[in-house]
């Protein structure tokens, strides 16, 4: 239980509302996407400060997974406490539940599960953000690559990581919808 705890609370920090701050800079749930999340800064404030969202966000998700696999734990444990960590980041109780959608946050609690799934879907999301210019879209291939490449690499991990992926695809929702009216937002404002 302390680990499911530690987990959402580890979550619940916001990278890129530290980021942003320390860097003088607005708010990023006040402007853009009003997502606290790697595209919506880079979109916003650029590479660098991205760059520190993700591996912030990626980080912070670490710990609480790798403290229940050092104990032992069985992979459904695992799993509970890593959707912890997911459901801090995407529904923060310090920031009246309004969170971000959890991809690099999952890339973290999935390096820590699965490095080799972790690494691969890294790898696809960023060829499809680099050729479509849409993290969006990036973001739900990978999510659904992710399980599919467990069942290969790390079969005992396929229901969890399931798990992870339908979190990132439901808070896809308003962009899946944009992606529809081909309204998504590209990463370079262009």
């Amino acid at each position: 239980m302390l680990w499911i705890v530690v987990g959402y609370l580890s979550g619940s920090w916001l990278a890129a509302l530290s980021v942003c701050r320390l860097a003088g800079v607005g708010d990023p749930r006040q402007h853009g996407s009003l997502n606290p999340g790697f595209s919506n800064v880079l979109r916003l404030y650029g590479p660098r400060l991205a760059a520190a969202t993700l591996l912030l966000d990626a980080l912070k998700a670490m710990p609480a997974v790798l403290g229940a696999k050092l104990m032992g734990c069985p992979v459904w444990l695992q799993g509970v406490v890593g959707l912890a960590v997911l459901l801090g980041h995407s529904f923060p109780l310090w920031h009246g539940f309004r969170g971000g959608k959890a991809v690099a946050s999952a890339f973290g609690v999935l390096l820590v599960l699965v490095p080799q799934v972790a690494l691969l879907s890294a790898a696809i999301w960023v060829l499809l953000a680099w050729r479509l210019k849409t993290a969006a879209l990036a973001s739900l291939v990978s999510a659904l690559v992710a399980p599919l490449a467990c069942g290969w690499l790390a079969p005992e991990y396929v229901m969890v990581v399931g798990g992870f992926s339908l979190l990132v695809l439901a808070r896809h929702g308003l962009n899946i919808r944009r992606l529809r009216r081909g309204e998504e937002p590209p990463f370079r404002g262009s």
